[in-house]
């Protein structure tokens, strides 16, 4: 009995022994393969040449800013649409300032043209005053009426030069046909080479440019 009884033990303690040893066994290259995962994600990961030639590392967080062919950095498309967008806008902001000079410039002849005409419908009324207060005589001129008118043509004239107008000085100066009419000529010994002797109607300018020439009569 007790021979049998040992044979049995005997028995089991093999056995025990034999699925250790298959434990152990099948445990060691688990822990290698843990072990062999983990030295790989314990290794930094190389870069590859094609994206070390092609860009240049972050600092601060930033995006980073790929090379050209030759080293060049490439402009980003966020910057390419700004650079077009500013063009763009400097563009428009020419066009408008010559569009707002030119329309200045434009504004300023219609408004000279304009003035001269008015001023040219007026001067038909002053040839008027200067006629009537010319054939006044000197017993006349102390009439309250003929003083009135006097006043009236003095205020008249000064309006006018108020705005820019003035006669043209035509006597005694030399003939331009820029600011002269001749109407007639005379051989005058006395009087000087294409020299204005007497004026028929009056010129004047508005802003140095003229509004009707003089009417005169010149020598020589």
């Amino acid at each position: 009995m007790e021979e049998n009884r040992n044979e049995e033990l005997s028995r089991e303690g093999a056995e025990t022994e034999t699925t250790e040893t298959a434990k152990q066994e099948t445990a060691e290259p688990e822990q290698a393969e843990a072990a062999g995962v983990e030295s790989e994600a314990g290794q930094p990961e190389t870069e590859a040449p094609g994206e070390a030639d092609g860009e240049e590392a972050a600092a601060d967080g930033e995006e980073p800013k790929k090379k050209g062919f030759f080293g060049k950095k490439k402009k980003d498309k966020r910057d390419t649409q700004i650079e077009e967008l500013t063009d763009r806008v400097q563009r428009q902001m020419a066009e408008f300032d010559n569009f707002r000079k030119r329309t200045e410039k434009e504004k300023a002849a219609m408004f000279e043209v304009g003035a001269k005409s008015v001023i040219e419908k007026l001067l038909p009324t002053v040839d008027n005053f200067e006629r009537g207060l010319a054939s006044v005589s000197e017993e006349q001129k102390a009439d309250p009426f003929i003083e009135g008118m006097e006043k009236v043509y003095r205020q008249l004239m000064t309006t006018l030069e108020g705005i820019g107008v003035k006669p043209i000085e035509a006597v005694g100066q030399p003939f331009d046909p820029n600011f002269h009419n001749a109407v007639m000529h005379v051989e005058d010994e006395e009087a000087g080479e294409n020299i204005v002797v007497e004026e028929f109607q009056k010129g004047y300018l508005y802003r140095d440019s003229v509004v009707r020439h003089s009417m005169v009569k010149v020598a020589n």
